[in-house]
């Protein structure tokens, strides 16, 4: 879609800007994307990201919370934890970035990071539904750090073995292992 049909189609405007900073931000992280840059992927003149946004920052939080969101709104508690490593795990581009987005951005203050903290505490509470020991908030913790730092240590770190290990391979270990921190005493 050219510059000139979009700027009829507020919309789908809205939605380059936001495909294309989820892109920039899991690669770059925060700091080092540019609105120009993003503006550019998205093929449309920089100064629309403010109109639609008002600032990079807006667009950040969107682009955190949206994905992250529609994950916790489309996928049942037991199966969220899964499903968020396999997204995670997706070559290409079939996956999803949140992770990679936060922390690349996590060193970002302000309304950025309440964002993220706020999403964070939505994961974890999910998580925390899944066990009835009495420290569940911690189990779920654990287990939303543990994802973390599989997203680190393979796409931000690119450390080995990880880095290039069988999606299916570290679904089956780490699964094993989750039952266990989140399993209920039934």
């Amino acid at each position: 879609m050219t510059e000139q049909a979009r700027k009829r189609d507020a919309v789908a405007t809205r939605q380059a800007f936001l495909d294309a900073a989820a892109k920039l931000f899991a690669e770059r992280g925060f700091d080092r994307t540019t609105v120009r840059d993003i503006a550019k992927l998205a093929g449309v003149n920089q100064a629309l990201l403010f109109r639609y946004f008002g600032s990079k920052e807006a667009l950040f939080e969107e682009v955190i919370a949206r994905s992250g969101r529609e994950q916790l709104a489309t996928t049942p508690p037991e199966r969220l934890f899964s499903t968020s490593l396999r997204s995670m795990l997706e070559p290409g581009g079939r996956r999803n970035r949140a992770l990679e987005t936060y922390l690349r951005s996590s060193g970002s203050d302000g309304a950025a990071a309440a964002i993220r903290q706020e999403v964070g505490r939505e994961y974890a509470g999910v998580l925390a539904t899944l066990t009835d020991a009495p420290d569940a908030e911690l189990r779920a913790d654990l287990a939303l750090a543990w994802l973390m730092g599989i997203a680190l240590v393979r796409e931000v770190t690119g450390k080995e073995p990880l880095a290039g290990a069988d999606p299916d391979d570290i679904c089956r270990l780490v699964l094993t292992a989750i039952k266990t921190l989140l399993e209920r005493s039934e």
